[in-house]
């Protein structure tokens, strides 16, 4: 299976913290925005949101997304 990551989500500001409907949200803590892929044959790609490659930089997160995760497994959220 070939595929690649979307644009990650961005947050936007509102103007009330009512939400609709089946929609989540959570606060903004300092940090990365990353998107996190798992490929066939035990690649694994780390990116920030303007498309970084961050892999090297956060071992521990590559070994876990190697252990915990399947093949073919794409997350999108903060760290």
């Amino acid at each position: 299976m070939t595929w690649s990551l979307p644009e990650p989500m961005l947050t936007v500001a509102v103007d009330s913290p009512v939400l609709p409907a089946g929609c989540a949200a959570e606060p903004k803590w300092d940090g990365y925005r990353a998107q996190l892929a798992v490929y066939a044959g035990g690649r694994v790609l780390l990116r920030s949101r303007r498309g970084t490659d961050m892999t090297a930089a956060f071992p521990e997160i590559r070994a876990a997304a190697l252990a915990q995760l399947p093949e073919d497994t794409g997350l999108d959220g903060a760290m």
